[in-house]
């Protein structure tokens, strides 16, 4: 077994929703810690924080490049392109306009 990533207290949600990502994709693993934030105190904190670990070491570079790849997407730009249709200021990750349907001809 070995640790793929530490995550802070408030991202628990996150630890286990990339826990089921990788394991979608065949990478055993496990959340440690992931209720042990009621424990501060009694426990010192750092020992409290969720953390993601593989269960087969050898599964251990693909699962790091996955993880990566996860917490490294950048936020969605706040650009935008105007609908030839209806003239909507529609934001670029989206392929159509929202208004009237119109496909964007650059993602085409």
């Amino acid at each position: 077994m070995q640790k793929l990533h530490v995550f802070n207290f408030w991202d628990r949600c996150q630890a286990t929703l990339l826990k089921e990502i990788l394991i979608a994709e065949g990478i055993d693993c496990i959340v440690r810690n992931d209720q042990l934030s009621s424990a501060v105190g009694e426990i010192p904190f750092v020992e409290c924080c969720p953390e993601l670990w593989v269960i087969d070491s050898e599964t251990y570079p693909r699962a790091k490049l996955l993880l990566d790849a996860w917490l490294n997407k950048s936020a969605p730009s706040d650009e935008y392109w105007i609908c030839k249709t209806c003239g909507e200021q529609v934001l670029l990750h989206f392929g159509a306009c929202w208004s009237c349907g119109t496909i964007n001809e650059v993602d085409t």
